[in-house]
């Protein structure tokens, strides 16, 4: 019984719920932004819920194993909480690809979809995925896509907020909110488009810029903050 009793909790720490990676994938989040311990109050506002569940969930994930949590530092991922919540980043990316490129949605539609595709368990399937696609670096918000192996492809960009001068293509956004999305539709601001900074306006900080040579736009230093560019 003492031998049953052991092999049942060993199975129970293994097993990792859609939630709790949910979990994983937002202190790994905040912890690449930040560069630093995600906080209990971070964690509690990337996911929309109280402390209290927060410090619940990290008891939890602590059981397994991982994460690690220092008092008044804050919460870091363990190899394993690293490797899993970087799965779930390449299944999300590589299934908002999919569902772009191959389906026809629109870039504003595919977040919550793909925050249900990505608890696909199927390693095979997302092997396939990804050669179906064509082994992508980014998805169709600017994203880094991870390979098999957890490895990301980084390249050089700047927020649109800190490019004072000349010319850029935008290749990312930071915010994916549907809202968000269909304003920068409004404005052609989309990825691949090329923008000339004409002016960023001292009083609060919002930039006068040409957008593909052929149209001035004035946006906020807000939606500036949430634009990525490459420099050309």
């Amino acid at each position: 019984m003492f031998f049953k009793n052991r092999i049942t909790r060993f199975n129970y720490l293994k097993m990792v719920s859609n939630t709790e990676e949910n979990y994983l994938k937002a202190i790994f989040k905040i912890s690449e932004k930040e560069t630093a311990p995600a906080s209990t109050n971070a964690i509690s506002t990337e996911m929309h819920t109280s402390a209290a569940s927060v410090s619940d969930m990290i008891k939890r994930l602590a059981e397994k194993d991982l994460v690690l949590y220092e008092k008044w530092k804050g919460v870091t991922l363990t190899k394993e909480g690293k490797k899993i919540a970087t799965n779930l980043i390449r299944k999300h990316r590589l299934w908002e690809v999919f569902l772009v490129d191959k389906l026809n949605f629109s870039w504003d539609e595919i977040h919550p979809i793909a925050e249900e595709l990505e608890h696909i368990k199927s390693t095979k399937l997302v092997q396939h995925l990804d050669e179906f696609l064509g082994f992508p670096k980014f998805d169709p918000h600017g994203d880094p896509i991870p390979d098999e192996h957890g490895n990301f492809t980084f390249r050089k960009q700047v927020q649109l907020s800190e490019f004072k001068k000349g010319k850029g293509i935008i290749i990312g956004v930071d915010e994916h909110s549907t809202q968000f999305l269909q304003y920068l539709d409004r404005l052609s601001l989309t990825l691949g488009t090329s923008i000339e900074i004409i002016e960023v306006i001292d009083y609060d900080g919002s930039v006068r810029i040409n957008i593909n040579d052929n149209k001035e736009q004035i946006i906020s230093n807000k939606v500036a903050k949430n634009l990525f560019v490459k420099p050309i």
